[in-house]
């Protein structure tokens, strides 16, 4: 069998997760130690261990979050790092045929991923910026939400009652506009890696169009590039009830050039969707 390497990429809260999950249930091997379920992603994140380490070191090693929400731009990794995520990929090479893996910070190091492994194909996951945003916030103050509850009864009552709205108002204030750069930021390098692709590489989905065309999207992964997978429904996996309402987030955004960058680049990314 041809060896074949599936790279899941797309922002964070976009659905990677859940495609992975798909995937996984599809027979993809994406790792032999996964990040475990937590409030952000009650079912999995379905990111491997050994990717997502090297990640946060990187970034670690330029000062930025190790969460991967930034907005910088990680403009090359040192030989010692390129070195050490070659190592990674020679392993799983080496025990698998056809694999992959899912970390949205995979995002900032396409460039990278791109000189190292050249017959990688692309998973590309689009999911619009307001959604994205949306999760986002929710899931950032769910962190804050979570130490006020764990206060003892009459400090969660006044939480609960006086102030967790004003402090869900101010967050969104200070986070909203940060996000959306952040969106921007990751969405750009998807759409400048792209490009530079053969199209036959890559597939820009989401988790929408997988609820109804997952047999199509499951073919091309066997047909046009080669994956031997058995088919599993993605309405299987897809939990409607964990997609939370989206929040108008234009009035938290102070600079309104940043609603029309993020709208252009959505409708550039959208036209590579099938």
């Amino acid at each position: 069998m041809q060896k074949r390497t599936l790279i899941i990429a797309g922002m964070h809260r976009s659905g990677t997760s859940l495609i992975a999950n798909w995937l996984t249930k599809c027979g993809l091997q994406i790792g032999e130690r996964l990040v475990s379920p937590n409030h952000g992603n009650v079912e999995g994140h379905f990111e491997d261990v050994e990717f997502l380490k090297m990640h946060e070191e990187i970034l670690e090693n330029r000062h930025l979050p190790n969460s991967g929400l930034t907005d910088a731009h990680v403009d090359c990794v040192s030989i010692y790092e390129k070195e050490k995520i070659k190592s990674i990929i020679k392993i799983k090479q080496q025990l698998y045929d056809q694999w992959g893996w899912k970390d949205p910070r995979t995002c900032l190091f396409l460039d990278t991923y791109k000189e190292l492994i050249p017959d990688a194909c692309y998973l590309i996951i689009l999911r619009d910026f307001q959604s994205v945003i949306s999760s986002l916030l929710r899931r950032e103050f769910k962190y804050v939400d979570n130490r006020y509850m764990a206060r003892k009864y009459f400090s969660r009552l006044v939480w609960q009652k006086f102030r967790r709205i004003r402090k869900q108002f101010a967050f969104y204030h200070a986070n909203t506009e940060e996000f959306l750069k952040i969106w921007i930021s990751y969405n750009q390098d998807i759409l400048q890696c792209i490009r530079k692709l053969d199209s036959d590489a890559f597939r820009v989905v989401n988790y929408s169009m997988l609820s109804l065309e997952d047999t199509e999207v499951f073919s091309h992964l066997q047909n046009n590039w080669g994956f031997s997978l058995k088919y599993s429904r993605f309405k299987d996996v897809f939990n409607e009830n964990l997609i939370g309402a989206d929040i108008d987030i234009e009035p938290y955004v102070a600079d309104k050039a940043l609603l029309t960058t993020a709208s252009q680049l959505q409708k550039e990314l959208e036209v590579y969707m099938k």
